[in-house]
């Protein structure tokens, strides 16, 4: 018979481990944002339409990373050992769910004013 301590433990290293990743996906989520967003700009030569299409790019990675350190915040409930650690959480995951809303929402906007900066350029 397996003990719940044991049991209680082991579930805790991998919340954590599942924690690790998400947050490692986030960073690579901005990190590669960062980088086609680069490469956008650079292949954009008329910057006043091209600037449209390098923020909904980039915004789209962000909002990706958000949704991730979110995953991640939540994990971080179900092993949370205090109250105070609860509650620091809680603020931190309200926060980024209201930037995740906002961006998206200015995404959504920017996208209406500019249907044709859905997506890179075909050369």
């Amino acid at each position: 018979m397996i003990e719940i301590a044991s049991l209680k433990e082991t579930m805790m290293h991998g919340v954590e481990l599942c924690q690790l990743l998400l947050e490692v996906i986030s960073v690579a989520c901005v990190v590669i944002g960062l980088g086609k967003t680069l490469w956008l700009a650079a292949r954009v030569r008329d910057h006043q339409p091209g600037f449209p299409q390098i923020r909904l790019c980039f915004g789209s990675w962000l909002i990706l990373a958000l949704e991730f350190q979110l995953a991640a915040d939540i994990l971080a409930t179900t092993v949370a050992p205090s109250k105070e650690e609860l509650i620091r959480l809680a603020i931190i995951a309200v926060i980024r769910t209201f930037l995740n809303y906002f961006l998206g929402k200015e995404l959504a906007e920017q996208t209406e004013h500019h249907p044709t900066a859905t997506g890179p350029r075909q050369s």
